[in-house]
């Protein structure tokens, strides 16, 4: 195996490892956004308001 290879396949698996790390992120994201806004409903709703913007 030469030097190009050995390089190429470093590269390719950094790139498969960020492209899994940046997935896992959008997940986490997405889940904290869900988390924030039943948190908002619950407000809402114990608040006695429709949660309707004027």
């Amino acid at each position: 195996m030469g030097r190009k290879d050995k390089t190429m396949k470093k590269i390719n698996l950094a790139m498969a490892a960020l492209a899994a790390l940046g997935l896992t992120a959008c997940n986490t994201v997405e889940g904290a956004g869900k988390d924030l806004q039943s948190a908002g409903s619950a407000v809402t709703q114990a608040s006695g308001q429709s949660g309707n913007p004027r």
